[in-house]
């Protein structure tokens, strides 16, 4: 009995002595592991810092530069509105087949440097209307050119000459029925019948770049009507003398314009001219421009114009014109 239970003792210490070899065998192995185990570096794409070495480099005042400065801008447009209405015979709401078509160009070219500037605009414009059973007559028609330079004077203030063409591309008619129910046209007007050349020079108030104000204390202009037999339809003709094709008069002239963008993607031009013959100061012409231009996007705009003039040289009374359009419009340079 005392054998076996030596026995036993034995067997556990050995088994015992094993499990703490194992244990001890174990460790060091780990121990191993972890000194050849290769961990990443944390910078695994190094990338070497530039070194920069400024260099001051002298130019003599002999030394050729290749720099050029434009002191020219300048802008165009092009538009073009259709109006089309057609209806069929047995339309009961009552009606008349039209075809309207109208184009305009625009361009405005600028000079400034130093206290030195130049200014050219030209507008053309023309359109045309047709009803059914009824003859073809204009909705606009006008040709305008301006030319201004100017040198600096003050801060807003300039000195400035002018120089301004207007005339119409086509005959202009009135229209009326005869007893028989026909439409009659007259002739009226044409090309340089009437024309418009004016000079002016005087001061220029400019505070800022869409407004501005000139006074023309030495103005002249003269009127052109190279069709003298228009005096016949036209008894006033334009104040030249009827069987003469010219007049020229010295006047004093105020001129206002404004260039302004009211509101986004909404425009607002206008344009006063005031002109006071020297001889009869009492009898003054006036012409009021307006057009403000809503931009529906980058091809596509609506523009209400309005024209307001008094000229006792071709008519009594005060004249008034009015066009609401919506057109293609491009611009250039974009």
């Amino acid at each position: 009995m005392l054998i076996r239970c030596l026995l036993v003792f034995l067997l556990f210490l050995s088994h015992a002595l094993r499990l703490k070899a194992q244990e001890s065998g174990n460790e060091s192995d780990t121990t191993i592991l972890k000194g050849i185990k290769q961990y990443p570096r944390k910078n695994t794409l190094p990338v070497r810092r530039p070194v920069i070495f400024p260099e001051t480099v002298t130019l003599s005042e002999t030394t050729p530069l290749d720099i050029s400065v434009n002191y020219w801008r300048s802008l165009s447009s092009f538009g073009i509105n259709i109006n089309q209405a057609a209806f069929s015979e047995n339309w009961g709401g009552g009606g008349v087949n039209s075809l309207a078509l109208g184009g305009q160009f625009t361009h405005k070219t600028d000079y400034t440097r130093g206290d030195k500037n130049f200014v050219s605009d030209v507008l053309l414009q023309y359109g045309k209307l047709k009803n059914r059973d009824q003859l073809s007559r204009k909705t606009a028609d006008r040709i305008f050119y301006d030319n201004k330079v100017a040198l600096k004077l003050s801060k807003s203030w300039y000195f400035f000459g002018s120089i301004n063409f207007e005339s119409q591309f086509d005959r202009g008619f009135s229209f009326v029925r005869n007893a028989q129910g026909n439409e009659v046209r007259t002739l009226l007007s044409r090309f340089m019948a009437p024309g418009y050349l004016t000079e002016s020079i005087g001061f220029e108030y400019k505070p800022v770049k869409y407004f501005f104000v000139r006074i023309g204390t030495g103005t002249a202009r003269q009127t052109f009507v190279l069709d003298t037999n228009l005096y016949k339809t036209n008894p006033k003709n334009f104040g030249v003398e009827p069987g003469k094709s010219f007049r020229n008069e010295l006047a004093f002239q105020v001129v206002t314009a404004i260039d302004k963008d009211i509101a986004k993607n909404l425009n607002l031009k206008s344009r006063y001219t005031l002109f006071a013959n020297y001889e009869k100061l009492k009898s003054i012409d006036n012409r009021l421009d307006l057009t403000l231009t809503a931009q529906v996007n980058r091809l596509i705009n609506v523009s209400v114009a309005g024209i307001v003039l008094y000229d006792d040289d071709s008519a009594d009374k005060i004249q008034a014109s009015q066009a609401l359009s919506l057109g293609l419009v491009y611009k250039f340079p974009r």
